[in-house]
């Protein structure tokens, strides 16, 4: 089922890093291959337990990051032998900054004033970049099918990368309900790397991000928005990879 894939929970996990999946998503691009990108920290995996139907979704994308370092243990216990992190804004920050103007970039997600500042130290970084439209969309709870004029602008602006930001699940759904009608190769779904790379939100420093402990930044930076996906969220995670592995023993 899960091919050149790590199978974790029940969800194909790519055995990668941030070179591979870069090549990956360049010769897509090249192909013109209509391809969706999920991204998969410990929340994503844990949702996918929960919802028969967003792991569907997961499991169709063309390449499933391990975005948390607790992803990447895992896939490396079971045999990962390339597999390293590939964190939503390394990944955006290699294809827009190190990359000189190859790629044309629409921005889908946040706020309009996020998108401004993202622009902006985009552009500060890489003055190259190829962005060639931004949109902030109204709030909605669940992805939706987009309006055909939405659809519209996007196409006529020709990007090759559409990096989605809307959170997971929701940008996920919203990737696969949308896929057929959008013309841009690659759809990547980022999460909160627009906020992170706008300057929006403060980054965990590297030291956490490499111990695994940049949900407890994340949960201090935002308890009350955040505190169910990571202490309870957590907890599930263990729960399941424990549930899994007596399982799988008494079946041996």
């Amino acid at each position: 089922m899960f091919e050149n894939k790590i199978n974790i929970l029940g969800v194909g996990v790519d055995d990668l890093n941030l070179d591979l999946a870069s090549a990956r998503i360049d010769q897509w691009i090249k192909d013109k291959r209509k391809v969706y990108v999920c991204v998969a920290p410990v929340s994503t995996i844990v949702d996918c337990q929960e919802d028969k139907a967003y792991k569907d979704i997961v499991n169709s994308a063309a390449m499933v990051t391990p975005d948390g370092m607790p992803v990447v243990w895992i896939a490396k216990l079971k045999g990962g032998k390339e597999v390293q992190r590939v964190y939503g804004p390394d990944l955006m920050r290699r294809l827009c900054v190190n990359e000189k103007g190859t790629y044309r970039h629409f921005f889908y997600g946040a706020t309009q004033r996020t998108l401004d500042l993202l622009e902006q130290r985009l552009r500060e970084s890489n003055p190259d970049i190829c962005i060639v439209g931004k949109m902030a969309p109204k709030f909605c709870q669940k992805a939706e099918l987009e309006k055909k004029e939405v659809i519209d602008m996007i196409n006529i602006a020709n990007p090759d990368i559409l990096w989605v930001g809307l959170g997971s699940p929701k940008q996920d759904f919203w990737m696969a309900l949308n896929r057929d009608k959008l013309s841009a190769p690659v759809m990547i779904g980022i999460g909160a790397a627009f906020d992170f790379l706008a300057g929006v939100k403060p980054q965990a420093p590297q030291w956490m991000q490499r111990c695994g402990l940049e949900w407890l930044f994340r949960l201090c930076c935002e308890p009350k928005r955040l505190w169910k996906r990571y202490l309870i969220g957590n907890t599930k995670f263990i729960y399941y990879l424990l549930k899994d592995l007596f399982f799988h023993s008494g079946e041996q």
